[in-house]
């Protein structure tokens, strides 16, 4: 598999997104939300980034099963734990695709009473979009590669590297 993102890269990259969100969010608490699986690893970097308090809580949603591609079709397969009434919420998703899952999701959240709701994505695939959302803080912008790595998988495999590679080259 080819190395598209090497491991320094990707934690230079993510420590500035921490710098961002702790200047953007100064004086306040964010809630960081991760999307589950595939955002733990960058939950956990990022957060570490972040010179704020802050609190974390997770939701899992899927669109892929086994797939390589998205089918479309949402279903929520874990709630959040805390409530978001009046919180400033960054749901933080590994990658955004074709924009539905993330459609979904903050939407969903929005509808639960908070301050605000941002979007810290490491990925970025703008030429799939099917819904145009805000990304608000993207770490990187990539073509329509099919990618493994740093949390991202084939069904269930690759999460544990650390670096994002390119699955199938």
């Amino acid at each position: 598999m080819k190395v598209l993102l090497s491991r320094d890269v990707i934690q230079a990259r993510v420590a500035e997104m921490g710098k961002e969100i702790a200047r953007d969010y100064a004086g306040r608490e964010p809630h960081l939300v991760c999307v589950l699986k595939g955002a733990c690893t960058f939950l956990t970097d990022l957060a570490r980034a972040v010179d704020l308090p802050l609190t974390l809580d997770y939701i899992a949603v899927s669109s892929y099963g086994a797939a390589t591609k998205s089918s479309g079709e949402v279903q929520l397969v874990k709630d959040l734990d805390q409530s978001l009434d009046g919180k400033d919420v960054i749901v933080v998703e590994d990658i955004v695709d074709t924009g539905l899952t993330l459609n979904y999701l903050t939407n969903l959240l929005r509808n639960r009473g908070p301050r605000s709701v941002k979007v810290a994505a490491l990925l970025s695939k703008p030429s799939r979009r099917l819904v145009q959302i805000p990304v608000d803080y993207v770490g990187f912008t990539i073509e329509d590669l099919f990618v493994v790595g740093y949390g991202l998988d084939y069904n269930e495999k690759y999460r544990n590297l650390g670096e994002i590679v390119v699955y199938g080259s």
